[in-house]
This record gives C-alpha cells, sequence and structure tokens, in this order.
C-alpha cells in the first residue's frame, strides 16, 4: 500500500503547487475511508514541500517516487523512497525518512533520543536508527531488493529539514557514530551534503523502470535471513528437544510438509512444562533452514521482545504477534507458529489501533488467512485475562467453518518442574483447576524442591542464595498491588508490600526507567530484574530454575465451607477484577502459571493462613 506513486517532476509540480497534501488525503480517504489528522497533514505540506525543493535544486527530474509506502506486514509508512540508477546503470533505490523536529535531548537508550512528541517529552528511535531499520526491513524481507543478479541497491538517511547543524548536538553523539555513517543524517544546514548523497546514488534517472519492479514485486523473507535465524536457534543448547518433543516435532514436520500445498491447521496441546515454546522455536528453524517462510507469533510482549533481543534486529521480523496479521493478504505466510494460542482475542482492534489499521475480521480469522498452515500451542488453563478466547474447541471451530482441515497431536511429559508430572496434577488438584490422582505431595519422595515460607524476607532469601549459586530465579506474585508508573527520576515505586517487606513490581512497558532497570519485556532475562516482582504478565512464558511466589488474597481458601473462594476487592487488576463470572478461574489460572515457572524449585509465601494450612494438608512433609 502506499499513498502516492509517480515521477519525480510530477511531485516536485504537485509540492509547488501545493497539491501534493490533498493528493494525499484523498489517497488515505480512498484506502481508509476517512480523512488523516490536521497534524499528518500539516506535516505532509511542510516535509515535503521541503525535500521537493531539494530534488529540484539536485535536478533529480527522471525518478521515481513512493510517499507513505506501508512496509509488508507491518503497520510502519516509510516516508518517502525515491528510485533511480547510478552512473554504472545499477538500480536503486534512497528511503528517506522525514522529521520536523528542532531539537532533542539525550536518553538512556541505545538507539533513542529524547523529543518533544504528542504533548510531552518521550523516548523514540534515533532517526537513522529508524531509517536504518527499515532498510534491513526490505532488504530482507522485499524480493526487489534481493532477488536476482538486478536487484535494486538500498540506500537510508533521514532529513531533519527544521533542525540545526551543530556538531556537538546529542543527535550527532559518539553511540550513534555507526548508524550514522550507514545511514546518514541531514539537517536544515545540510542540503548541499543531501542533494550530494541523492545524486550519486540516483544521477542516471530512469526512475519508473525501478519503481515499477518494487510494485510488482512482493513480501517473502530471503534465504539468507531464514538461514540467519534458524542458525542461531539451532546453535542454542537451551532449544534442544527431547524425548516426546521429537517425536511430536518429526509427526507435525511430516504433517506440514504433505499439507503445504493446502490450507490446515495443527493443534498441539500441552500444559505447562511440557516443551511447547522450546518445540514451537525448533519448528521455526526447520521451517527456515528449508526455506519456508515461517513467523513466530504469540500474544505475550514479554517472550516475544525477549526471543528479539536474542536472535537480534535483523531476525526480529520473523517474531510477531497475533494482531501483526490485520491487513495481511490471503496466504501471505506458509506457516504460522502460533505459541500462547489460548492469549488469541476475539479482535486485533483495541482503543490504540488507528483508524487505517483495523481490521472488520475477527483475530482467528486474520490468521487462518495469513497462514497457508497454522500451528497452534496451546493449554486451555494458562488463560488468565478476560477477553482470551483462544481455547481448543474455539480454534476447532473457526477451521470447520472454513472447510480447513485439522490435525491434533498432545505433549503430556513434564519437562519443567525436575520433569515432575506430580507436581502439576498435586496444583491442578489443589487449585481444582482439574482433578488428578495427585492429592498429596510427598516431600521426601520428590526430587523437585517445593517450600512454604513463614514470611516473605526469608523466601526472597532463598531464592538469591540459588541465585548466587549459580542458579536462575525470580520473584513474582499475585496481581493484589497497584502497579504505578516509575517515579520522576525512573525508578521504581515499591508498591508490593507485606508488612515490612517492599518491593517494586517490574516496570510497566513504554516509560522512561532510570538506568539499570530493565524494560517490562525483558524483566525476566536481565540480571537487574532480580530486585523486583514480577506479575503473571511478564512471568508467563517463562522458566526459571527457581521461582518464588507470593500469594496473595485474591484467592483464598474457605475451610468452613470448605471451598475456594475469589475475592476481587483484593485484586489490583483492572481487567480480571471486572471480570466477575470469570474472575475466580482467572486467578486460579494466573497461581497455576506462576507456581509452576520453576524448573528445579518453586517457594511461596501465602498472605492468608488458611490457604497456607490448605496447601500443607495436601503435604507429606519431610
Amino acid at each position: 500500500m502506499r499513498l502516492y506513486s509517480g515521477t519525480s517532476i510530477q511531485f516536485i509540480q504537485d509540492s509547488v503547487r501545493n497539491q501534493i497534501a490533498n493528493k494525499l488525503q484523498n489517497a488515505f480517504f480512498e484506502q481508509f475511508h476517512y480523512k488523516p489528522s490536521p497534524a499528518e497533514v500539516r506535516s505532509w505540506n511542510h516535509s515535503l514541500l521541503s525535500l521537493s525543493s531539494v530534488l529540484n535544486e539536485a535536478q533529480l527530474f527522471d525518478h521515481g517516487i513512493l510517499l507513505e509506502y506501508q512496509l509488508p506486514l507491518n503497520s510502519k509508512r516509510l516516508d518517502c523512497l525515491v528510485t533511480g540508477r547510478d552512473l554504472d546503470g545499477r538500480d536503486n533505490a534512497v528511503i528517506i525518512e522525514l522529521k520536523q523536529w528542532d531539537k532533542c535531548e539525550d536518553s538512556d537508550g541505545e538507539n533513542e533520543v529524547v523529543t518533544w512528541l504528542g504533548g510531552s517529552k518521550r523516548d523514540v528511535l534515533h532517526p537513522s536508527a529508524q531509517v536504518g531499520y527499515y532498510k534491513l526491513y526490505l532488504q530482507d524481507s522485499h524480493t526487489a531488493f534481493y532477488e536476482g543478479d538486478h536487484s535494486v541497491r538500498l540506500n537510508a538517511c533521514s532529513y531533519l529539514h527544521n533542525y540545526p547543524r551543530e556538531n556537538q548536538d546529542v543527535i550527532f553523539s559518539n553511540k550513534f557514530k555507526k548508524i550514522l555513517l550507514e545511514n546518514p543524517l541531514f539537517t536544515k544546514d545540510d542540503v548541499p551534503a543531501l542533494e550530494t548523497f541523492l545524486a550519486s546514488r540516483l544521477q542516471k534517472g530512469e526512475g519508473l523502470e525501478v519503481l515499477t519492479k518494487i510494485e510488482q514485486n512482493r513480501y517473502r523473507p530471503s534465504k539468507q535471513l531464514m538461514n540467519h535465524v534458524a542458525q542461531i536457534i539451532q546453535g542454542k543448547h537451551e532449544y534442544v528437544l527431547l524425548d516426546e518433543q521429537v517425536v511430536v516435532f518429526d509427526r507435525v514436520w511430516a504433517c506440514t510438509q504433505k499439507n503445504l500445498s493446502q490450507k490446515s491447521v495443527v493443534l498441539i496441546k500441552g500444559g505447562p512444562g511440557t516443551g511447547k515454546s522450546v518445540l514451537a522455536i525448533n519448528l521455526l528453524a526447520r521451517f527456515l533452514a528449508d526455506g519456508i517462510n515461517a513467523h513466530y507469533v504469540t500474544g505475550s510482549k514479554a517472550f516475544t521482545e525477549t526471543l528479539r533481543k536474542i536472535i537480534g534486529p535483523r531476525g526480529a521480523v520473523q517474531f510477531k504477534y497475533f494482531n501483526s496479521y490485520t491487513q495481511a493478504e490471503q496466504n501471505a505466510v506458509d506457516v504460522l507458529i502460533c505459541d500462547e494460542a489460548h492469549r488469541i482475542r476475539d479482535t486485533s482492534n483495541s482503543r490504540f489501533t488507528r483508524k487505517e489499521a483495523r481490521s472488520t475480521l475477527t483475530q482467528i480469522d486474520e490468521l487462518l488467512k495469513a497462514g497457508k498452515i497454522c500451528v497452534f500451542f496451546i493449554d486451555d488453563d494458562q488463560v488468565v485475562r478476560p477477553g482470551e478466547i483462544g481455547k481448543v474447541d474455539y480454534l476447532k471451530n473457526a477451521a470447520l467453518q472454513k472447510a480447513i482441515s485439522i490435525h491434533e497431536y498432545e505433549l503430556e511429559t513434564q519437562f519443567r518442574c525436575s520433569g515432575s508430572d506430580g507436581f502439576v496434577n498435586w496444583i491442578n488438584n489443589t487449585l481444582e483447576v482439574r482433578p488428578t490422582a495427585n492429592v498429596l505431595w510427598n516431600c521426601e519422595k520428590e526430587e523437585f524442591d517445593f517450600k512454604i515460607f513463614e514470611n516473605p524476607f526469608l523466601l526472597e532469601a532463598a531464592i538469591l542464595e540459588k541465585i548466587q549459586q549459580g542458579s536462575s530465579g525470580r520473584m513474582t506474585a499475585g496481581f493484589c498491588w497497584k502497579w504505578s508508573d516509575p517515579q520522576s527520576d525512573g525508578t521504581l515505586p515499591a508498591n508490593v508490600i507485606l508488612g515490612d517487606y517492599k518491593r517494586p513490581w517490574n516496570a510497566k512497558p513504554n516509560k522512561k526507567l532510570a538506568v539499570g532497570i530493565p524494560t517490562a519485556s525483558l524483566w525476566a532475562t536481565d540480571p537487574n530484574g532480580q530486585g523486583q516482582v514480577g506479575c503473571i504478565y511478564t512471568a508467563q512464558g517463562f522458566e526459571f530454575d527457581y521461582v518464588g511466589v507470593l500469594f496473595g488474597k485474591d484467592l483464598v481458601y474457605n475451610p468452613d465451607k470448605p471451598s475456594w473462594e475469589g475475592h476481587p476487592d483484593q485484586s489490583a487488576d483492572p481487567y480480571v477484577k471486572k471480570a466477575k463470572n470469570q474472575f475466580i478461574d482467572l486467578v486460579k489460572n494466573t497461581y497455576r502459571v506462576l507456581l509452576s515457572r520453576g524448573l528445579k524449585g518453586c517457594y511461596v509465601y501465602f498472605q492468608d493462613k488458611n490457604t497456607e494450612r490448605f496447601f500443607k494438608s495436601r503435604m507429606i512433609a519431610k
């Protein structure tokens, strides 16, 4: 999708005659059926007039222009792409990121600066980093830029047409030296240098032919990208498959190979610790290594962002979210590997969704449309929030309605909790999630280290001791305490309070943080997350050697009835506490997930003593 496509001479004329913004507005309305915001129109007027002046002065009259070009399978739009040929006749394109900024401030982020945006100061990507990611995305995922001997050579730069040139400015600081060399930044005082940069790559003109090649080619990740991601995954020892995982892997692989030519759905069911995510990541690597375009898709920002960090920015394009396919074409991706599919929602739209990105389809229909084969990893009892509806029956019905063939497999062997199926079964039974044969937990016979502590200080000390001995560990809690924004200095307030025990939650997403405090999405893996308490939304999907759980009063056992009771007044989760009919099931699932995060041990403090006594009544002590 693009809002404007044509020749550079026509673009210059439209800009000089004050027609360019009108044409973009009309194209925007035709595409999205509503008008763009006045701020966006003003941006087009100011930035594009400045750009047209540069093209005119550089005498780039025989070139192609794309404006507001949407990246494939992405909501981001390029401001401008100029096409042409260099003096050697090689096809070239230059992405130009346009900014109206006139100043910025330093940021603690590696690739960020702070500027005034949307009514407040925000951390945003440095323009050269932003346009560099766009370049990398297209080079790896658009066939015009990597396929054949005559692929288009892609360049990138940013033009800040209101920004004065000051060499000591933070925007030119040393930490940006590499990205500025790769993707130069030009200020209002650098117009001659920008003209030279463009002319050196586009001097011969003939840009319409290059533009046509780009518009007629398609989205598909390059083999180099797919091999890059596959090799990183296959080189990680933590992603090695064992026993039943190998069997299911081979069966799913064989199944998908037989059905690559037709739509199909694969359902893989399994409880906590059965290795669903490890299996999903290995399937992604195998598909990519074989040149099959596969995406790893989840509803968890924390888990997805952690994987993106491990894989690196180049491979991050293969890791997406359930709501990434609102604009996807039919069968855009060979295989969608949907981990934690129980987190699928009714719609991808939210109050933050821009109007032009809104979809009329349900989220499951978007996924089934985008993927030729959809592989869903699912645990019905890990639904922890209202609106998460991706249960097995729901997914099967959605596939059947479209006459899509369904294949089902199940993982049963426990790879977490020291391989103890009994511990997860005991938790299921004790919380009355489902009846099992494991009514009692025998502390004498089981290798898994489950302990109840008298106070949270002792619990935390035990976790820290394990960390000092080389194990991984985190403190987690039920969502029973307010979750505040960071303080003015970026530090975290101590929200989790149990008498004298006071600790911060992990950071909220998208907030400015003090140096050394990890973002919410990296809390589970960053060593600096150890001093914080993780909530369900940052802990789900991760595993640690030892997990500490603060079991709050939102779920208590009443010995007089006897039964479990949910107490929404003790919950600080604004979404779950309103789900009156679902509340107790959602909170049970929350504690089930938290208690099963440990590979070797789980340590618990119960705020409610009746609940503690009930758990102890189900244990055979050493």
